[in-house]
Order: structure tokens, then C-alpha cells, then sequence
């Protein structure tokens, strides 16, 4: 059984002619384009332990099956806001399972498309373990309740946003969390 014990964060945005090459482009930027990526559902698994991006990508290796949580959006019409943003919800319970949320929002600046993806992995992870909060409050007033109940200890987000190329190219945004063994 595999298990993942580390994961990094990583985003990147391309743009080019060919929609595959602008995604290309953007996994480039990301840092991850030397891998075969095996998108997963969203679980932060038990007691893995975020590392910093630049150490994650020293551990890939040309060709490796890497297994990612990745969010993605992409246009070709002019100056059309996109998105794509990984939410990160960790227990405080070192032996529970936190969440990764996926957002990819067409029109939503980095900060909104950011702290809806952070409210949505903190709201899953939440329900999970029996916190007890108003759905139809702000996510600022959700995270407060979150936290004070001793039960979250860490909510963040990484984000890519972009205006889509004033020229009609091809433009893609990526968010990725890289689970590592």
C-alpha cells in the first residue's frame, strides 16, 4: 500500500498558440513537467509533511508516475480572467486525514478564487470531524469558528491566476500539490 508521507505546492501559467502546448508551458513554469501526472482526489494523507517546493522538486526524477491533486483552467478569449487554486485544510489530529479542495473559476481575482478554495478543504474537512458552524457565514467568520475549535490547525491556499493573452493565445493556469512517497 502506498501512502504518501510528503507533498509540496507548486503553480505555474502558459500561454501559446495550442491549448496542449499552453498547459505544457504551464508545467514548465510549475516545475513539474518531467512527469507522467496521476491526478487524485482530494485527501491530505495522515501525517504527511508539507515540504518546501524547491526541495519536492529535487525529489522527481524524468518519467516518474507522481501522483497530484491539480486544479486547471485555461482560455483563448482576450483578457478573460481565469483561476486555479489548491485549498489545504490539516487537522490537528496528527493521526486524521485533512483535505485538498480544487477551484478553477472563470472571473475571480487570485485572493477571492484563493479564499473560496481555502473555505471549501477547511468546510469538508469541518464536517469530518464534527465541528459544529453556520454554512451561510463569511468564510473570515467560518475560519474563526474552524480554529477556535482546536480541531483545524492549518488552512492556506496556493493560487495562479491570469488574463487570458491579449492576442487570443491560449492561456493556462495550474495549482498542483505533489504527493510524494
Amino acid at each position: 500500500m502506498y501512502v504518501p508521507t510528503k507533498i509540496f505546492f507548486t503553480k505555474g501559467v502558459g500561454k501559446h498558440k495550442e491549448y496542449l502546448a499552453s498547459f505544457e508551458l504551464a508545467l514548465r513554469n510549475a516545475g513539474i513537467e518531467i512527469c507522467n501526472l496521476v491526478s487524485v482526489s482530494s485527501i491530505f494523507p495522515v501525517g504527511a509533511k508539507v515540504i518546501p517546493r524547491s526541495q519536492g522538486l529535487k525529489m522527481l526524477k524524468p518519467g516518474q508516475i507522481t501522483h497530484c491533486v491539480i486544479a486547471r483552467n485555461s482560455t483563448n478569449e482576450p483578457n478573460r480572467l481565469i483561476a486555479s487554486s489548491i485549498g489545504v485544510a490539516i487537522p490537528a489530529d496528527k493521526n486524521m486525514y485533512g483535505y485538498l479542495s480544487e477551484h478553477h473559476p472563470y472571473g475571480e481575482t487570485e485572493k477571492v478564487a484563493g479564499d473560496y478554495a481555502e473555505d471549501l478543504a477547511a468546510t469538508m474537512l469541518a464536517t469530518t470531524l464534527g465541528i459544529d458552524f453556520e454554512a451561510d457565514k463569511a468564510w473570515n467568520e467560518r475560519e474563526q469558528v474552524y480554529k477556535m475549535s482546536g480541531k483545524i490547525v492549518r488552512t492556506f491556499n496556493v493560487t495562479q491566476s491570469a488574463q487570458g493573452d491579449k492576442n487570443g493565445l491560449w492561456t493556462t493556469v495550474i495549482a498542483v500539490g505533489v504527493l510524494l512517497p
